[in-house]
């Protein structure tokens, strides 16, 4: 499965955990990636983006 979304392209990002003495150690963060059909084919899209097209869809 791909790491980044379908629609706007959003990948992993990096962040720092701080411990108890300040110390910043590097880890990567991954957006909320679902699988969802679009144009007939299965494709991760990334939780908001889902929200965002189902509220077009509504409108």
């Amino acid at each position: 499965m791909a790491k980044s979304c379908y629609v706007c392209g959003r990948g992993s990002s990096m962040m720092q955990f701080r411990s108890h003495s300040m110390v910043a150690t590097k880890r990567r963060v991954y957006p909320n990636l679902q699988t969802k059909k679009i144009e007939g084919k299965r494709r991760t899209v990334c939780a908001r983006c889902i929200k965002t097209s189902s509220k077009a869809l509504v409108a």
